[in-house]
């Protein structure tokens, strides 16, 4: 390559190097070093003369080219000879200072040019610099800034000349009257001062080791005098703070005796400097390297200032940090610093300093004080040994403080001494205690408006904290072992540490295996050594048992619990090691794969009682047992404020009470609960209560006589005194302590021993419950107003009959009083008031009832009919559950509580009814239960049936689940049922819809159970049922009747005949349903029904009729009246020509009801066939529309539709839509397609005439009229198309066309086209057979005067021809002799079609192409050269049918015509339009096949080989598909196997491509394989830099660009540089910055 080359190419690139895109500059920038890395002599020399020649250049153009030398010298600095340094060092010196003012960029990249060489030749840049560095003369800031800068990269070269430099600068210190200057100098002294550090610190490697500290001494105290007493006294704080860092980095080099004398005032001045200057950071490095020197040195002086340098060193520890600003960071790591170097020289007044601010409460002042002191336990381990008491005392006062950052630093400061031995000592458990209470924290509450401290430590994290230094405690502070063993344990029962107990359960574990697997002797733990504080293992076990029962709460303390109960085994009683073993891992591995959301909680807790009593067992010690008890009844005040966790304790109790043998003691216990128990509380009451049954299993007498015998304490006693026996509990009210005893007497009849309780019920509970409740008799006068007792008597009543009911399975018994508590119970449900539910009066009576309703003696009937009404009533009249409650605040439920309640009341009536049916199972009992119901199933409002529907489910399936039939009965009130059930198959609300479907799926398997067959049988329709309830989803009307159709199918294929007119008559009770959704069903389905039953009907005829007569008079719904309609034509069929004419006639758009009448007489498939017939040949002989003038004031004709044969198009679009035309269709299918799709070509933008009804009869035309404003002509057509292809069950068809929406493509006049071709696509594929037929009905219709017609039938004809079937159907001849008579049409848009049939034969019928290449070929080329073609759209598809066609051709057809075709194609592979391209481009890759061994060919080739690799990058990816394609085929054709290699492994259409690597190895390729050809191929390329494309553009740069990276230097011969240097420098200019980023790039490769 010629150096004028290189030289024009970099010049190009130095004039670029301020392009204004960011992108292009750094590649101006990467090329013009990639070149000066190749030739740096060359290019700097350039960059020099540039900025020489243009000395008025902009100062970002010239810092880039300054940029560009320093980076092209710091990388090639030896190679780059020694006078060019020197020039370049010139050049540098001269930008630096050739302006006196400073300009920050310029200047700067002049000095790193400088710094750069100075790395290597600082000898010839000291040379130059001090030349401008003069006694007496104030330099260019830019000189001392170098100098300072040369310091820090060189610091073994510049050292040597700083006692020269330092000499002449002192004079000049004194000159300096400006800031910027005074600031040079001081960060000059800064570096300086750094790099002589650095130097004396690294002697060993010095090339001068004589050099000492005090060469510099005189100098650096001279600057010092001048930065301190003057410059520092600056109002500019910037210069202030480069001044203050100066003097510290001087400090080292300072005299001792000078820095002794100056201490006094230096150290007052730079701690004033933390109130003058923000930048603290600064100001503390620099004091902390004084503090370094002053102790380094041994300065007696600085104890003078300890005071007030401990003070200002607090205040900066105290100042927050802000760890998103690093500054502030740094500030506090060196106040630190600061600390630790203070602390060696002055341990104690340090500590006291640090230990007397402790005391101060201020947050901020604390939290200081405790970073300083964890700093010190850390850094200074050997000075604190003998501090540790002090510090452990010290440090209690910030135990107590209240704010959680104080709190955070204390955790982090115990921590600390963890690791150095404090806590084992005398006061070290306060610590520990500190972090055990802080793991107890309760989550952040906040009042009001949240607080937007960013510094605030929330609860979470402090509670976080704690458990993880705990955990580090216990796993890695070794020595820490036997301080928390057993100390932890005495954190487990005290309430106030509940949040601690999962990590400190942890810890625990770890500790215990620890020991234990050690064997270490203290394992075993004495809970009663003096100062332990211990809890008994009595309340430790009770502790973890009743935290495993509530295993998610306590942040999860369960699972942690119940092992540390495991891993504690041996202490608690040796006898329950092995059970525990046992027993507990099933119960961890249970929690493991449960969640809050997923635990049964009843069953869980009775899982936790059962680990209790198998642990007694276990221990079978009845005093071990006794003092359980004993200790749990003591331990139950800790759980006041935790109810359902003090329930479970006294199941707990009354569990270990059932294993206790001493009667005395059971007495006992029974008393201290009952006295000591919160009455007043629900769910306290009902531990109670359940303790004291589960206590009676094994101790009924005793539980008895302690209820008696506390019912008749003092404590029931309404005077002064009382309440004695009650200690604290004066304010429980008597109500209430008898509403535990009766609770208490349900809960002793449940558990007591079966062989003991019946004897005792009468007698002894219910007369007890009597007597407390305050009756007379039971059930005849209550006179309690205490909800409270009546919600206990309710329970223990249902408790009671739980009893009885276990009992009476194996023994008779008569339950006397039932009848009189049924009375109770109704009247409590008939007290509460109907419009709210705030109590759980209901679910508990009904929950009762169920228990009560089966026990002898039986209800009589008007009894049971009483009780179900009360319920049903009672319940279903409730308001929704969302209903907000308007009651008294202290009343009304919250919406939770309301929910559970609600649905514990309907799961309650539910259970009850099951009772009821149990009791008479059978078709009477049934309609027992349901006639209570059913008139809640039409109710106007949506919970009511939302209610009574799920309710009537309920019922059935337990009938269904429990019926047994022995004889054969019959279902006599089936039809009945099926007649209120099915219309609330489209209820509105879909709740209510697919229960209704379930009901009936019940229902026909009750009936398919009376027929006698088997339980397990599956009846086909019946099965149905389940498909059909998915559908119900859809809220859309016309799919909940279809649905509902087919529903009643099912319904009459199993319905017995003789419930046939049951079901109808009360269906025709439906057509009036209070939702119109379901009038509308009862209408469907009584259609339904006629059709396939109606034949039985004939005595009913009559009645039916006068029924639906009658009902149409008040029937307000139109599609009711429709369907009634409907159902009157099924029997109206002998006038078919009379009824189609008038209908034909009725106005346009036809309204709903003549919809529903053509719907309706498609029912009868021969009646249906007639009608197509004649529509079919009326379409076909009447004029689709008429061309009209539409205004003299506008040119050309509109074509309006003729009204008629729109009327038949409506009409059968209409007539198809009912289902029972399938057959009609089928038998007339080709006609009705071939008629429609002419029929939808002629519709294509045709308009309605304004007079479109002016002919017709019938009803409404004004409301026809105003229809017709949305009446879309093609639409019609295409509509009635769609349905002709669902109802010929053609669903293969419809589901691409539905899926490309290719409907409402056939009615766009654009889109036309392609909507037929997806329609022949779909045919072709999914309907061959039908086709011969079709064809041959659309054959005359290419003939047709109609254009759009003929457009029409040849897109459909064209699509055919692409797919095999045919060739198969024998098809070809015919289709292939009418693609080619329209190849002479006269419409364009019919030629193109033609061309693309013809084409499609290779496609469809590869075979064939081979005997029909003459006319192919002559086609195609004719299409190619066609004139008349503004569009290019034959051009296009004779290209595209020709690529399709060669793939088959035989080489003798083609041959002669390759070169021919090749040359045709060319014109087009540049050609605007994508389509085209990808077109041309295709057709020359599969015309290359033909092209072997042809040397012309080859050649052809190579011509458009460069062209195919820049489409490569083309905008649009389908040309680059295109071309990735002919490259891969042409490849063989190339003549280089490396090549061909490459391009047939790299050129996949589906996967992605690097093009610049691509082109890099394939430019090798060309290089090595094809010499010759180098100035064909670069001269190609050069021709597209002018390609209208910035993509091709572009990347034909990139190719040059390549090519002359990899063209080696004998070859450089065959390039035209000139025309390539021109070319990219013009590219350097584009618009495009991607190509000139690409050129800037290319320009790189120019070495």
């Amino acid at each position: 390559m010629e150096d004028v080359d290189v030289d024009q190419v970099t010049l190009a690139l130095l004039d670029a190097a301020n392009d204004k895109d960011s992108f292009v500059q750094e590649q101006v920038r990467k090329s013009i070093l990639t070149l000066g890395n190749q030739q740096p002599e060359r290019v700097l020399s350039m960059c020099q003369d540039y900025l020489v020649k243009h000395p008025k250049l902009i100062v970002g153009h010239r810092v880039v080219i300054l940029q560009t030398i320093e980076l092209v010298v710091k990388s090639k600095i030896n190679e780059i000879s020694y006078p060019r340094i020197k020039s370049i060092i010139s050049l540098a010196s001269d930008e630096m200072t050739r302006s006196k003012e400073v300009v920050p960029d310029w200047q700067q990249a002049a000095s790193n040019i400088l710094v750069a060489v100075g790395n290597k030749h600082i000898n010839d840049i000291m040379e130059e610099i001090l030349s401008k560095f003069q006694p007496g003369v104030l330099p260019h800031f830019f000189v001392v800034q170098t100098l300072a800068s040369l310091s820090d990269s060189n610091v073994y070269g510049m050292v040597p000349f700083l006692n020269a430099i330092l000499g002449t600068m002192l004079p000049m210190l004194g000159m300096a009257k400006q800031d910027n200057m005074k600031w040079v100098f001081s960060s000059a002294l800064s570096h300086f001062s750094e790099s002589i550090l650095e130097y004396l610190a690294n002697l060993d490697k010095a090339p001068d080791p004589t050099v000492r500290k005090d060469t510099f001494s005189s100098e650096i105290y001279a600057s010092y005098d001048i930065l301190f007493c003057n410059w520092l006294q600056s109002r500019e704080p910037k210069l202030r703070l480069t001044v203050a860092e100066a003097l510290g980095s001087m400090s080292h080099l300072m005299a001792h005796d000078k820095l002794e004398e100056q201490l006094p005032k230096l150290i007052p001045t730079i701690l004033s400097l933390y109130k003058k200057i923000p930048e603290h950071y600064i100001i503390s490095k620099s004091l902390c390297q004084i503090l370094d020197a002053s102790v380094s040195m041994g300065s007696r002086v600085l104890e003078t200032q300890l005071d007030s340098l401990l003070l200002a060193l607090h205040q900066q520890i105290c100042a927050p940090i802000d760890y998103s600003n690093p500054p502030t960071v740094k500030n506090h790591n060196e106040v630190l610093r600061c600390f630790s170097i203070l602390a060696n020289t002055f341990p104690d007044r340090l500590l006291v300093f640090v230990l007397q601010k402790l005391e101060n409460s201020n947050e901020r002042n604390r939290v200081g004080s405790l970073a300083v002191l964890r700093h010190l336990i850390n850094s200074s381990t050997s000075i604190m040994e003998s501090k540790k008491l002090l510090i452990l005392a010290s440090i209690r006062q910030p135990l107590a403080d209240h704010s959680n950052k104080v709190k955070k630093m204390v955790v982090q400061v115990i921590s600390a001494m963890a690791h150095h031995g404090y806590l084992e000592l005398d006061g070290g458990d306060l610590l520990v205690r500190f972090i055990v209470q802080h793991c107890a924290l309760p989550d952040t509450f906040y009042r009001g408006q949240r607080p937007t401290d960013p510094e605030e430590v929330k609860n979470e994290a402090l509670r976080s904290m704690c458990d993880n230094t705990l955990h580090l405690f216990t796993t890695t502070v070794g020595r820490l072992t036997d301080v928390l063993w057993p100390m932890l344990i005495g954190y487990l029962t005290p309430a106030q540490y509940s949040n601690a107990t999962t990590p400190l359960c942890k810890s625990l574990i770890l500790l215990a295996r620890k020991k234990r697997a050690a064997q270490e002797l203290n394992f075993t733990i004495d809970f009663s050594a003096p100062g332990t504080n211990l809890p008994s293992p009595y309340v430790l076990m009770i502790r973890l048992l009743v935290n495993a029962a509530f295993p998610f709460r306590w942040r999860g303390h369960g699972a942690p619990s119940l092992s540390l109960l495991d891993a504690l085994s041996p202490n608690i009683h040796p006898s329950a090691e092995q059970v525990w073993q046992q027993e507990i891992p099933p119960l961890l591995t249970l929690l493991e794969e449960s969640s809050p959301d997923t635990i049964d909680q009843y069953n869980w807790e009775e899982s936790i009682l059962q680990l209790l009593s198998k642990t007694l067992v276990a221990i079978a010690d009845d005093k071990w047992s006794c003092q359980l008890a004993i200790e749990a009844t003591r331990y139950l005040s800790t759980y006041n404020h935790y109810l359902e966790e003090k329930s479970f304790l006294y199941r707990c109790i009354g569990m270990t009470l059932q294993q206790c043998f001493n009667r005395d003691l059971v007495k006992k216990q029974l008393q201290e609960v009952l006295i000591n128990a919160r009455h007043h509380d629900n769910i306290e009451r009902e531990g109670v209560a359940m303790g004291i049954g589960l206590c009676a299993s094994n101790h009924l007498d005793a539980a008895l006589a302690k209820l008696e015998e506390f019912g008749k304490s003092d404590a029931f006693k309404k005077s002064s005194g009382i309440f004695g026996l009650l200690k604290d509990k004066n304010e429980v009210d008597v109500e209430k302590m008898k509403s535990t005893l009766i609770l208490c007497y349900g809960y002793v009849a449940l558990h007591a021993p079966e062989d003991q309780i019946l004897t005792r019920i009468d007698s002894d509970i219910l007369k007890s419950i009597s007597k407390h409740f305050n009756t007379k008799v039971l059930g005849i006068k209550v006179e309690t107003k205490d909800m409270t007792m009546k919600l206990s008597l309710i329970q223990s009543v249902g408790l009671v009959a739980r009893a009885v009911s276990a009992c009476v399975r194996r023994q008779s018994y008569m339950f006397p009083r039932k009848q009189e508590l049924m009375g109770v119970m109704m009247d409590f449900i008939k007290a509460e008031p109907t419009d709210v539910m705030r109590t759980p009066v209901r679910h508990l009576v009904m929950t009762t009832c169920a228990n009560l309703v089966n026990l002898d003696p039986q209800l009589a009937e008007n009894e049971n009919f009483e009780m179900l009404r009360t319920c049903l009533d009672g319940v279903f009249c409730l308001p929704p559950v969302d209903t907000p409650d308007k009651g008294k605040e202290d009343e009304a439920l919250d919406p939770q509580q309301r929910e559970v309640l609600y649905s514990e009341t309907f799961r309650a009536l539910n259970d009850l009814l099951r009772s009821v049916l149990e009791h008479d199972l059978s078709p009477d009992g049934l309609q027992t239960v349901f006639k209570h119901i059913e008139g809640w199933l039409s109710s106007g409002l949506d919970h009511e049936r939302e209610r009574a529907i799920l309710t009537t489910l309920e019922v059935l399936q337990f009938y269904l689940d429990s019926l047994t039939v022995k004889n054969m009965v019959t279902f006599h009130n089936l039809g009945a049922l099926l007649g209120r059930l099915a219309p609330r198959c489209t209820d509105p609300v879909p709740l209510v819809r697919r229960a209704a479907v379930d009901c009936i799926y019940t229902l026909l398997h009750i009936q398919l159970r009376y027929e006698g067959f088997a339980l397990d049988y599956k009846d086909e329709s019946v099965e149905g049922l389940i498909s059909l309830r998915e559908r119900l989803d859809n809220p859309d009307h016309s799919v909940l009747y279809k649905t509902c159709s087919e529903l009643t199918k099912i319904i009459s294929k199993r319905l017995p005949q003789q419930q046939l007119s049951t079901l109808l008559f009360m269906l025709f009770e439906g057509l009036v349903d209070s939702q119109s959704n379901c009038s509308r069903a009862s209408s469907v389905i009584l259609n339904t029904l006629m059709k396939n039953r109606g034949a039985s009907l004939q005595d009913l005829v009559p009645e039916v009729l006068e029924v639906l007569h009658l009902r149409m008079q008040v029937i307000s719904e139109d599609q009711v009246k429709v369907a009634v309609a409907q159902s009157i034509l099924i029997l109206a069929t002998q006038h078919l020509q009379t009824v189609v004419s008038t209908l034909i006639s009725y106005p346009l758009p036809f309204d709903s009801w003549s919809c529903e009448m053509w719907i309706a007489l498609g029912a009868d498939s021969t009646i249906a066939s007639r009608i197509m017939e004649m529509m079919i040949e009326k379409l076909n002989v009447l004029a689709p529309y008429v061309d009209k003038k539409e205004s003299m004031l506008r040119p050309g004709l509109t074509k309006v539709a003729t009204s008629q044969p729109l009327a038949m198009t409506c009409a059968l679009r209409e007539l198809m839509l009912n289902g029972q035309t399938v057959e009609a269709v089928a038998s007339l299918f080709p006609l009705l397609f071939s008629a429609l799709l002419v029929r939808v070509g002629s519709s294509l933008g045709v308009q309605l005439p304004k007079d479109i009804n002016s002919n017709s009869i019938g009803p409404d035309k004004k409301g026809a009229a105003k229809g017709a404003a949305a009446f879309d002509v093609c639409g019609v057509a295409v509509e009635a198309l769609r349905i002709l292809l669902a109802r010929a069950q053609l669903e293969e068809v419809l589901k691409p066309l539905d899926q490309d929406g290719a409907w409402d493509k056939m009615k766009d006049p654009q889109q036309h086209i392609v909507g037929i071709t997806l329609l022949s696509r779909a045919m072709a594929k999914h309907a061959g057979p039908r086709l011969p037929a079709i064809v041959e009905a659309l054959c005359p219709c290419l003939n047709n005067i109609y254009e759009c017609q003929r457009i029409t039938i040849t897109a459909f004809f064209a699509e055919l021809l692409n797919h095999h079937v045919v060739t198969e159907l024998m098809m070809m001849d015919l289709l292939m002799n009418n693609m080619m008579e329209r190849i002479s049409e006269p419409c364009c848009a019919v030629r193109m079609l033609a061309l693309r049939g013809l084409g499609n034969i290779a496609v469809g019928s590869p075979e064939k192409v081979n005997k029909y290449a003459k006319e192919l070929l002559a086609a195609m080329s004719a299409g190619m050269e066609e004139k008349d073609d503004p569009g290019k759209h034959i051009t296009l598809e004779a290209m595209s049918g020709l690529s399709k066609v060669l793939l088959y051709l035989d080489q003798k057809n083609v041959q002669l015509l390759v070169v021919y075709i090749f040359m045709k194609i060319k014109p087009f592979l540049e050609n605007e339009s994508d389509e085209i391209r990808c077109a041309a481009i295709m057709l020359l890759g599969n015309l290359s096949k033909f092209g072997s061994g042809e040397p012309v060919f080859k050649d052809q080739i190579h011509n458009v080989l460069v062209s195919l690799l820049l489409h490569l990058c083309d905008p649009s990816q389908q040309v680059v598909k295109a071309s990735k394609y002919s490259i891969r085929v042409c490849a063989p054709l190339v003549g280089s196997e490396q090549i061909t290699s490459m391009f047939q492994k790299h050129l996949h259409e589906d996967k992605g491509l690097h093009y610049g690597e691509f082109v890099n190895d394939l430019t090798k390729y060309l290089i090595q394989d094809f010499p010759a050809m180098l100035n064909f191929y670069h001269n190609s390329v050069v021709q597209f830099f002018k390609s209208n494309w910035a993509e091709i553009r572009a990347s034909a740069a990139m190719f040059i660009g390549f090519l002359l990276g990899n063209l080696p230097e004998d070859l450089f011969i065959h390039m035209n540089m000139g025309n390539i240097t021109r070319g990219l420098v013009m590219l350097l200019q584009d618009p495009d910055p991607i190509v000139r980023a690409k050129a800037a790039e290319a320009m790189g490769h120019f070495h």
